[in-house]
């Protein structure tokens, strides 16, 4: 594969790396004239697919190829006469797409859908055409391909073109897997146009073919185009990077001689291995430079190590860690957390004795395939052993037509991810093409994402979200627009405001007011950050420009607790004749733990040991006095009740607080704030035991959502 966009004949010079081991390259030129002049004979595949048919079979030996032999005839007859701006036979440019998908390993339907991809958009055959040939899968497929009329459409015809492109990828994801491959044949051949035209179809390729790759883990097809947009777009980087990688060409390279030294310590542990001296693209040495400064000759490549196993992958980082020295801050598990784009492996690096550092990759042949190849590596996600059986016993291929009834209904994919859901989502609610154009590429510039789980229960059980996201995000992934009313969260059993950002993993329980007209406020749009949640909070906003102002309330003043105690209850200090008082930042109740530390005027203050003003106190030195509770069971505590605001609001906790034979010695209750409310309750029990009772009614009664120790 190429880095060069502009000189295809310095290709293989530029690019050593890249070229097919065991493999000519094949002149596609060539091969085109061929198919067009030669004829062909019908009980055999043309001679222009057999490198084709060639590469399918090393990954599909018991492939049926007559259909990609129909396939074939039909894209070369319809684009007869056709030329690309290179001056080739247009029916390069199909099978070109068509074998680097059969080199990833892509299945029949895939590869059949691939030859057809143009034909639809570019020629009389039509949509009705392919399905009576070929069956409703590959129609489907070449219509998701196939760009909307820019007649119709006029500027907008691109973003319109992304759009329906993406529909049918979270529909079926072998439709990106060919757009990513026409893509890159496209960009290799992109010298012939103008400049100005060479650097628009590059910053797409840059803002969202790119990222589209890494999403679906093709690592092959990313890291090209990755080279092929750095030549474009970054001239005189891409020089300086090429002197780079050519003066190394010159030196001695010591990862072979690293190389070997790793196979005889794994030889040595018994553990059958292949290691592998991986060459850095372009874009990869670019990087490391900018990190590193002046590079060294191990800079210029990586470690490969495959293995059978998973359990082998951990064995090969054992005896490297053990024989070498570790460079402990390159160590990455992806294996046993996966990337969310399939990607698996181990990562680490370690010192040589003549100080070279050689950063290593450790995964089984199963992990490399879909690492190179992601999504494409698959298969066909849709055919069920029943379906492939029957194929199988039909004569038809797994990926046929026949393997799926009707693939326009919507499929549960195995191959879509939380990122494409989430796109398909939020491309509902924006009609206008520019918004969704400049959205789709703020979304797929998030490189990092996590997964949230649902406190309550609920299907799906967890929540996909992009790196960064806040709790207003996972409101309206969870909800919709009804999370316009969401006031609080609570993040792993603790309640925290909607703007917290969140980490992977964690347990989160969205809590809705119950007033239909509230909505969000204006500053929800800062913490925001999936298109979803920004554009229903626009479009809200945008519907009741008065109701925006009226939730922006002002900020909640301090609470302050009324009746707050000044009294020791029932704690006694084993300090004589000294005065005790029950601290009121934490409020202890019998059988509480407790310590006491004497303050100003020789009394006694009883705090819970738990409290901040305890380990505060004996970070000062301040030792604590012993504390003990009388054998009385009455105490007095403050509760916080958090709820939504609605009438008949405190009748109701204060009837349930006396059903209870609770005396209220206080209660404050502060200005609701987007319809929350805060009571604060000083409370006589003639029984500390009854407190959690207690504390379980309040939280019963309709419209409060917490109950708290002050």
């Amino acid at each position: 594969m190429s880095a060069e966009a502009t000189n295809p004949e310095a290709r293989s010079e530029a690019r050593p790396e890249l070229r097919r081991r065991g493999r000519t390259r094949l002149d596609l030129r060539r091969l085109g004239r061929a198919a067009l002049l030669g004829p062909t004979s019908r009980d055999r595949l043309p001679d222009a697919i057999g490198h084709v048919a060639e590469a399918h079979r090393a990954h599909h030996p018991d492939a049926d190829l007559s259909i990609l032999r129909r396939a074939y005839v039909l894209a070369e007859s319809s684009h007869r006469g056709q030329m690309r701006k290179s001056g080739e036979p247009y029916i390069t440019h199909p099978l070109a797409v068509t074998l680097i998908l059969a080199e990833l390993g892509a299945e029949t339907t895939t590869l059949t859908a691939s030859l057809l991809h143009d034909t639809v958009e570019d020629t009389e055959v039509t949509l009705d055409q392919v399905r009576e040939e070929f069956g409703d899968e590959v129609c489907f497929i070449v219509d998701g391909v196939t760009k909307v009329e820019k007649i119709d459409y006029g500027a907008a015809a691109e973003p319109e073109t992304f759009r329906k492109m993406l529909v049918a990828t979270g529909n079926d994801v072998r439709v990106m897997s060919i757009k990513l491959a026409d893509r890159l044949h496209n960009m290799r051949t992109l010298g012939v146009m103008r400049p100005d035209k060479q650097a628009r179809i590059a910053k797409v390729t840059r803002d969202v073919l790119i990222p589209l790759a890494e999403r679906l883990g093709v690592q092959a097809l990313k890291t090209e185009l990755e080279d092929l947009v750095f030549a474009i777009l970054h001239p005189e980087e891409y020089e300086h990077t090429r002197a780079l990688i050519a003066a190394h060409a010159g030196e001695r390279d010591p990862l072979p001689a690293i190389a070997e030294s790793v196979r005889g310590v794994l030889r040595e542990a018994g553990i059958h291995a292949e290691v592998l001296v991986r060459p850095r693209h372009f874009v990869s040495v670019h990087r490391i430079s900018r990190k590193r400064g002046e590079l060294r000759g191990s800079d210029f490549g990586r470690l490969l190590i495959l293995v059978g196993e998973n359990a082998d992958c951990y064995g090969v980082l054992g005896e490297l860690h053990t024989c070498f020295t570790p460079v402990v801050s390159e160590f990455k598990d992806f294996i046993a957390v996966p990337k969310f784009n399939l990607y698996q492996s181990l990562h680490t690096a370690f010192a040589t004795s003549d100080g070279h550092v050689a950063e290593v990759i450790v995964r089984t042949r199963q992990m490399h395939r879909v690492a190179e190849a992601g999504v494409v590596a698959l298969g066909n996600p849709y055919a069920t052993a029943a379906a492939t059986a029957a194929a199988a016993a039909s004569g038809a291929t797994a990926g046929s037509a026949e393997a799926c009834a009707d693939p326009y209904e919507e499929r549960v994919d195995p191959t879509r991810p939380g990122w494409l859901s989430r796109l398909l989502d939020w491309q509902q609610s924006a009609p206008d093409p520019d918004t969704f154009w400049s959205v789709l590429r703020a979304e797929l510039a998030q490189d990092r994402e996590i997964t949230v789980f649902r406190a309550d229960g609920g299907a799906p059980a967890t929540i996909s979200l992009p790196g960064g996201a806040s709790c207003i995000d996972a409101a309206y992934a969870q909800y919709g627009e009804a999370a316009h009313g969401c006031i609080g969260a609570r993040v792993n059993g603790r309640l925290t405001s909607l703007t917290s950002r969140l980490s992977d993993g964690d347990t989160v329980q969205l809590l809705l007011a119950h007033d239909a007209s509230s909505g969000p406020s204006a500053d929800w749009l800062e913490h925001a950050h999936t298109p979803a949640a920004r554009i229903a909070i626009s479009s809200w906003l945008k519907a009741h420009p008065d109701g925006a102002a009226a939730t922006t309330t002002a900020a909640r003043a301090p609470l302050s607790v009324v009746g707050a105690r000044g009294g020791g209850g029932n704690a006694v200090a084993d300090l004589p004749d000294a005065t005790v008082r029950l601290a009121g930042c934490c409020t202890p109740v019998p059988p509480d733990a407790v310590a006491g530390f004497v303050v100003r005027g020789g009394a006694v203050t009883v705090h819970r040991v738990q409290c901040a003003a305890v380990a505060q106190m004996r970070s000062l030195g301040r030792t604590s006095v012993a504390v003990h509770w009388r054998a009385t069971a009455d105490c007095r505590v403050t509760l916080l009740a958090e709820s939504f605001g609605r009438p008949h609001l405190l009748a109701d906790l204060t009837e349930a607080i006396a059903r209870e034979g609770v005396e209220v010695v206080s209660a404050t209750v502060e200005p609701p704030v987007e319809q929350r409310v805060r009571h604060s309750y000083t409370l006589q029990l003639p029984d500390a035991t009854g407190l959690p009772a207690l504390m379980r009614a309040m939280r019963d009664v309709p419209g409060v959502y917490d109950v708290s120790r002050a």
